[in-house]
């Protein structure tokens, strides 16, 4: 008798859009506090929500060396990163990052990653793109650990509209089930 153990990746997106610049916010009030007041003040204009995404093999392996202990830089608040491109290519396990001509990356907002309770089995990267960031068309997107290690966890390749300012805010709700 053959016994077979599932693990299920599972990874929900949201988006939300804003007419306001979050970066106005921070500049005024500091990073914390200005993206607390942010949320307070604005209502997004559009919220969407994303199913799924592939695991990438870099993120897998980064994943067991942090497990294992051996030498690899934390998806932690000081170093993940979202990113977002317009590449329309798509998503294969053996690709190590976005595609795109055009590409932005941002580190997290304050706090985050967020890792959930217990039951949720569930950690959340989430990060804020102002106005002046990441104008072209959002095709594609990632989580990396940082610009010096840049192991990509996983992409997700969907339209998701032509950014032209406004802040963008992109949250990525990774689960293991």
């Amino acid at each position: 008798m053959e016994i077979c153990d599932q693990l299920k990746w599972r990874c929900v997106t949201t988006l939300r859009k804003y007419r306001a610049d979050i970066a106005e916010y921070i500049a005024r009030h500091g990073k914390a506090e200005g993206e607390r007041v942010f949320e307070v003040e604005n209502a997004p204009h559009e919220e969407r929500t994303i199913q799924g995404n592939l695991l990438l093999r870099e993120g897998v392996k980064a994943i067991f060396d942090l497990l294992v202990g051996n030498t690899e830089t934390a998806f932690s608040e000081a170093n993940a990163r979202i990113g977002v491109g317009d590449s329309t290519t798509a998503a294969a396990d053996t690709q190590t990052g976005l595609l795109g001509s055009n590409t932005a990356f941002k580190g997290m907002d304050t706090s985050y990653p967020i890792v959930g309770a217990l039951a949720d089995k569930k950690v959340t990267f989430r990060a804020s793109f102002g106005a002046s960031e990441g104008n072209f068309a959002w095709e594609e997107w990632t989580v990396d650990n940082g610009s010096s290690a840049n192991k990509n966890l996983n992409r997700k390749v969907e339209a998701l509209g032509q950014k032209s300012g406004g802040t963008w805010q992109l949250s990525c709700d990774i689960s293991l089930a």
